[in-house]
């Protein structure tokens, strides 16, 4: 297939509305290229592993890997990140959490297993990241959603980093919550909406490793996010 010239500023939905798969992997391709080759094979090694884990997985109308391109990019491109480990993370942030036991080679794996073998392969500060990020098992008797707020609210307090791969991913969730369709659009706005004001609070955060400019970005974003879920949930 060929790409234009200019993939390399398309805005990701228009990338993956044109070209879809192919044309992600082609803008991460580019993206990556200012890096040294050691940190370049790193990342490349980081997608190959994420594409076979999740070979099967889809969201709605794509391939799930399409959402974790979506999220690194992001992150290269918009939030202007060159840490190797954070976005190595980023494209393997939702391994341990679906895929426990290929990751940790064998049946009944915990996601605390699958986080230990990704720290075997790309080291430990990419492994706690993943793990900061990862959702725990929820009780059943108290609501899913509160405890997934909770959990993101004193997961993220601790891991500055982790706060930055967070909010690519609830941006691609949030504010992309646009271009999904049937039931999964009031979940996950439902889901989404209260998370607005927790990360934008820790976004603001001093210690939170973005510029200025960045963090506004990101402020835009919210905003934005916050304007859909209201447009979807308001008019019921």
């Amino acid at each position: 297939m060929e790409f234009p010239s200019y993939l390399g500023t398309m805005p990701m939905h228009a990338i993956t509305e044109v070209y879809g798969e192919a044309g992600l992997r082609e803008r991460y391709h580019l993206e990556i290229q200012r890096f040294a080759p050691p940190d370049r094979e790193r990342l490349a090694a980081a997608l190959r592993l994420a594409s076979e884990l999740h070979r099967d997985d889809r969201r709605v109308r794509e391939p799930y890997v399409n959402h974790l391109l979506r999220v690194s990019i992001r992150i290269m491109h918009h939030y202007e990140v060159s840490d190797v480990d954070v976005i190595a993370a980023a494209v393997l942030h939702d391994t341990a959490e679906d895929h426990p036991d290929e990751l940790a080679g064998h049946p009944g794996a915990t996601s605390e297993q699958a986080v230990a073998a990704l720290a075997g392969r790309f080291g430990d500060r990419v492994a706690g990241l993943v793990a900061a990020v990862t959702n725990p098992v929820y009780d059943p008797s108290f609501d899913k959603y509160e405890q997934y707020r909770e959990h993101v609210r004193a997961s993220l307090e601790r891991e500055p980093w982790a706060r930055v791969i967070k909010v690519s991913d609830f941006t691609d969730n949030g504010v992309g919550v646009i271009h999904t369709t049937g039931p999964k659009v009031e979940r996950s706005a439902t889901k989404y909406r209260p998370m607005v004001p927790v990360l934008r609070e820790l976004v603001a955060r001093p210690d939170t490793p973005l510029s200025r400019l960045v963090k506004q970005h990101i402020f835009r974003q919210l905003d934005l996010a916050e304007e859909r879920f209201a447009a979807i949930l308001d008019g019921r």
